[in-house]
């Protein structure tokens, strides 16, 4: 954590929290609970980075994320792909093919437990 650099309640926007990581805060404001910068949702665990493939649910984004992984046998790499449920807040704007990075939260429902926290797009 000591690479990362927090930001300080003076460069943050009046009424936007910090959440103690380096992203940019969302040029919009919403009066959501379950936004981690104008609600009270405390987010935890790595930041993943993925692309929003669905944004037909309400308040939720399918982001899709590829990496590739090590076959000792074959000694060869093979691209594989995860999905995950996230939260969208409607205060970063996110749509379809946008770069987005999530963090885990909370459950927020049976399968959402990530949260949008930066909409690379913007």
């Amino acid at each position: 954590m000591a690479d990362k650099v927090r930001k300080t309640q003076a460069t943050a926007k009046p009424g936007v929290a910090d959440i103690g990581l380096d992203v940019r805060q969302p040029k919009g404001t919403c009066s959501e609970v379950n936004c981690p910068f104008h609600g009270t949702l405390p987010v935890r665990g790595t930041v993943l980075q993925g692309t929003v493939v669905s944004a037909k649910m309400q308040g939720t984004v399918v982001v899709e994320r590829e990496y590739m992984r090590r076959l000792p046998k074959y000694e060869r790499l093979e691209k594989r792909t995860s999905r995950y449920l996230a939260h969208a807040p409607a205060c970063l704007q996110v749509k379809v093919d946008d770069e987005v990075s999530i963090m885990e939260c909370r459950p927020l429902s049976k399968r959402v437990s990530y949260v949008v926290i930066e909409n690379r797009e913007h």
